[in-house]
Formats: structure tokens, C-alpha cells, sequence
């Protein structure tokens, strides 16, 4: 095995975890348990010989606290003196805790006992776990679906002390139901990779909930009580230090629901924005590999844990990633990314101009898909900006017939975009129920687009025929529109990744009247 021992395509196709190799991380484990070095690179088995000489692992069955048993592996130091423990409970994939088998071992040679399990339902794993034991302080990590589990559990557990949350969600219903926008595809590909897991019939049945458009308010009921925004006051009363770690084009959980969290809480906390999507700027730690995200998720527990002055307390709360040039801004708060906010009007030229101008209006035809998505494919094309592939849009390609379409001029110096962008828009649907998808482009003067950020939109309680305003968030960003490109703003009514609202053919006619301009509001940083 090379340094990539554990990327590999051996994995089912609905995999939320691609480049992990259930068979390497198996034979890394194996070495872990025997000793056996044999196959692996040098590397490999440098890690693996460290971790046995300061720690014993093993591997089997932990009793959940309703008396069912969880897939298990342990990594405990010999002596009597008490460690401080991470918890690591698993992501959404049946690899379970395989996933973390080397992270884990890093804990363990840092000086930490290490529990890491798979999720109930997930592979051999059938409860839920109860940690316990004379420890000092304990740490709860997890990636996807075991970040919710470790919010969750340390909301309501006063043995953990610190929390990193990679990939993670805070509201789970505005996760499905953004802006009342279904999330069709994220529940797919969730249904996809637990093909092979047991799920319950509530979670099964809110899952088909959300792809057949029904029961909206029972659904958002049962990811109320999933979400660790609901609990964050309990978090705060005991000010638990929480690390974030998120995806600028997340497609499973918006990075907005997650910052909506962040900002929320009062004890210490870091947020970490990165290029990417779901899972993918922290999985080369996964497979081994330097990892500024692990990295930092180490430090964090290193200094809420053990008490080491690390500096990581003193570094500000946020650390983002600039697309497309990987530069690293650190800031002391969320809201110091944006220092002054620039509005645009959307007039009835097909501009985005200094200026608002009424009575115009622009009609978009439903059912039709445009080049304007949100992604080439959930999850998997964030894997291709994090190599600087980004996907480019042809925007020449774009129809008017289908899509409004608002451009600005060239931009006459970088335009740093940092912060949550602002659309205030106002149009006629014909029916009662309508949505749409607005998406903000960094147009270069060939045409060529790549996509800023983005947000649906859904109506749901007007009546036909009525002026609808609708007020909503694009999803955070923090980009830079280099010299002399445009800024496009394209509002069509059909996206794959969503559900849609409008019957077909219909039409939703866009305008800005003069009491309630149309408008786009930029963050600048």
C-alpha cells in the first residue's frame, strides 16, 4: 500500500465516502490487533507500530444503554493513570467505524484513549452507546452523521467536555427543507448509502416523507428534536467548547443551517469553511494524509482536554477558505468576514445596476431545466474543486425563456465576496404554489461561469395569481471575482437537486415594484 493506502473506488456507487477502501482500512486494523505488518507501506506501519507501543487496541461489542450491542474498537493506554477520551461515533456509511481507524490511531499516539463505534443500524452495530468510566475529560468527534450524534450527546451528557464536528448539521429541517425547498436529491443519496443499514420505520418513513412531498410538518417535527440547534441552550449553560468544520458547497447540510448554529452558541468555538462539499476537505486526513482540518480537531482537544497552550484559543473563530485561490483568512467572528454590504438592483435591461427601476417584468417558464444547477453530482463534484477543477458553466447556453437572467458590469478591481449574499425579489405565479432557485455566477468575459453560491426557494400558502416577495439567503460564501469578470444572477424554476412546486408549464413573471425594489445585497469583505 502506497501513501494513499486507503483511497480506493471498491465501494458501492452511493457511497458518501468514495475514496475510503474497506479493504485497507480492514488490513490496517488487522495490524493494529496481531501486529502483522506485513503489506503495509512504511508509513502505515510506523503508525501502526507507534500506537502498539504506547496503547492496546481491540476490537468487538459495547452494551448500548437500551441493552443492545455496537460494533466497537478501542484504543486504551496501559497504567492506571486517567487519560482523557474521544468518542468517535460513525458517519453515514456502512464502513462504520473503520472510517476513523487511523484518526483514531493518531489520537491514541497523541496520549488519549480512543472509543470509536459504529452508529445503530449501521453494520454489525444494533443500539445505541453508554460511555462511562474513570476518565478525565471526555471528547466527543464525528463526521456527518456521527457530528450530529456527538452535539447531540454532549447537549445532554455533562461528561463531555469539548466536541468536533466535521460535516455536520444544525437544523436538520431547514437541512430538507430549505427555504420550504425539498432537499430530493440529499435524501436520495442518504437512502443510497444506507442501502445496506437497518434503518427504523420513523427514520425510513420521514426519509419517504420528504421525496413524496408529504407531511411536511410531522417530518420537521421529528428533525426538531435530531437538531443540535434545538438544544443549544444546553450547550451553552455549560459553555462546551465546539469545533465546526464545513463545505462552502455542501449539498447534504447548507453550510447556513450549521453557521445559523455557530453563532448561536457562547462558549468557546472555531468554524473551519473550506473548499469542497460534504466530507470531502477533511478526507484526505481520513486516508492518512496531512490534514489542516484534523489537524486543527487535534489541537482543539489538545488544548480543552489536556489544558495545552496551543495558541488555538487566540487564532479568532473562523478560518475560511478563499475559492479559488486556497488562501486561508482567519477572523476573530463571523460577522467580521463581511466590512460593508453593496446593493444591486435587478432591472428590467437584465442588469444588475446601482439604481432600481419598476415596472418591468420577466416571465420564467416552469418544468424546464437550464445549465444553471447546483452541482454536476451530489457530494462527488466537490471532490473536483478541491483538485481546482471547479465545474464551468457556459452561461451563453442559458435559455431566457426559461431562466431570468440579471448581469452586472466588469467588475474594475477583486471583489471579495465574504458573508451570506441577500436577494429580495417579487413575482407573479399563477398557481398557488411556486419555487424557484437563484444562483450567483463569477461570469469571465468568454462567458465561461463558475458558481459563487446559490439558494431555493418555495411559496407554498399564496394565492394564484397573487405578487409574491420573496426574501431570502444564498448560501455563504467567501470568493474572490477577479478584474474585469461580471457577477450573474440566473432565477430558473426547475433544479435536479430540489423539489419543485410548480405545476408544469406554468410561469412565474419576475418585476420590482417601486414600493419593494428588487434587489441583491453582496458582503464585502
Amino acid at each position: 500500500m502506497n501513501s494513499a493506502d486507503f483511497s480506493g473506488q471498491s465501494l458501492h456507487s452511493a457511497s458518501l465516502y468514495p475514496e475510503l477502501d474497506a479493504t485497507a482500512l480492514t488490513a490496517f486494523a488487522a495490524a493494529l490487533e496481531t501486529g502483522d505488518l506485513t503489506g503495509l507501506s512504511p508509513a502505515r506501519a510506523a503508525e501502526v507500530a507507534e500506537a502498539r507501543s504506547v496503547a492496546v487496541f481491540s476490537r468487538g461489542k459495547v452494551t448500548g444503554a437500551d441493552g443492545d450491542l455496537l460494533d466497537a474498537a478501542l484504543w486504551r493506554h496501559t497504567g492506571l493513570r486517567p487519560r482523557p477520551v474521544i468518542v468517535m461515533p460513525s458517519p453515514w456509511t456502512n464502513l462504520g467505524w473503520l472510517a476513523y481507524a487511523v484518526q483514531a490511531t493518531l489520537f491514541a499516539t497523541r496520549g488519549y484513549n480512543v472509543l470509536a463505534y459504529t452508529a445503530r443500524g449501521f453494520a454489525g452495530s444494533q443500539g445505541e452507546v453508554d460511555v462511562a468510566g474513570p476518565v478525565t475529560k471526555v471528547g466527543f468527534l464525528g463526521d456527518s452523521y456521527g457530528s450530529g450524534i456527538s452535539q447531540l450527546v454532549a447537549a445532554h451528557d455533562t461528561r463531555v467536555d469539548a466536541v468536533a464536528a466535521l460535516s455536520t448539521w444544525g437544523d436538520l429541517g431547514e437541512a430538507f427543507y430549505e427555504n420550504s425547498t425539498r432537499h430530493v436529491s440529499a435524501v436520495q443519496a442518504l437512502l443510497g448509502a444506507a442501502a445496506r443499514a437497518r434503518l427504523s420505520p420513523q427514520t425510513q418513513s420521514m426519509f419517504e416523507n420528504v421525496l413524496a412531498n408529504r407531511d411536511i410538518d410531522g417530518t420537521l417535527r421529528w428533525a426538531e428534536a435530531r437538531s443540535p440547534f434545538t438544544h443549544v441552550k444546553e450547550l451553552n449553560r455549560r459553555q462546551v467548547p465546539v469545533f465546526f468544520a464545513h463545505a462552502w458547497h455542501e449539498t447534504l447540510f447548507p453550510g447556513n443551517q450549521t453557521l445559523r448554529m455557530f453563532n448561536e452558541l457562547t462558549g468557546p468555538k472555531r468554524l473551519d469553511f473550506s473548499i469542497g462539499d460534504h466530507s470531502g476537505p477533511e478526507m484526505s486526513g481520513m486516508l492518512g494524509l496531512p490534514n489542516r482540518i484534523w489537524t486543527d480537531a487535534h489541537r482543539w482537544f489538545d488544548h480543552h482536554l489536556r489544558g495545552i497552550d496551543n495558541g488555538i484559543g487566540a487564532e479568532g473563530q473562523v478560518l475560511s477558505e478563499v475559492m479559488w485561490s486556497q488562501a486561508l483568512e482567519p477572523r476573530p467572528t463571523w460577522h467580521a468576514l463581511t466590512e460593508e454590504v453593496r446593493r444591486l438592483y435587478l432591472v428590467g435591461g437584465g442588469e444588475l445596476a446601482r439604481e432600481p427601476e419598476a415596472g418591468w417584468s420577466v416571465g420564467v417558464l416552469c418544468g424546464v431545466d437550464t445549465p444553471a444547477t447546483v452541482a454536476e453530482e451530489i457530494v462527488k463534484s466537490g471532490y473536483a474543486e478541491i483538485a481546482g477543477r471547479p465545474k464551468s458553466y457556459p452561461t451563453g447556453d442559458i435559455d431566457r425563456t426559461v431562466a431570468a437572467v440579471w448581469t452586472s458590469a466588469p467588475v474594475e478591481e477583486i471583489t471579495r465576496l465574504r458573508g451570506i449574499p441577500r436577494l429580495r425579489v417579487t413575482y407573479r405565479a399563477a398557481n398557488p404554489r411556486s419555487s424557484f432557485v437563484a444562483y450567483l455566477f463569477d461570469v469571465a468575459p468568454d462567458g465561461s461561469a463558475y458558481i459563487v453560491t446559490h439558494a431555493p426557494y418555495t411559496d407554498l400558502g399564496s394565492a394564484a395569481d397573487s405578487l409574491v416577495g420573496a426574501d431570502i439567503e444564498l448560501q455563504a460564501t467567501a470568493y474572490d471575482v477577479p478584474r474585469g469578470h461580471r457577477l450573474m444572477l440566473v432565477v430558473d424554476a426547475r433544479d435536479p437537486f430540489y423539489g419543485e412546486a410548480n405545476l408544469p408549464r406554468a410561469t412565474l413573471a419576475f418585476t420590482s415594484p417601486e414600493a419593494t425594489p428588487s434587489y441583491l445585497d453582496l458582503p464585502l469583505g
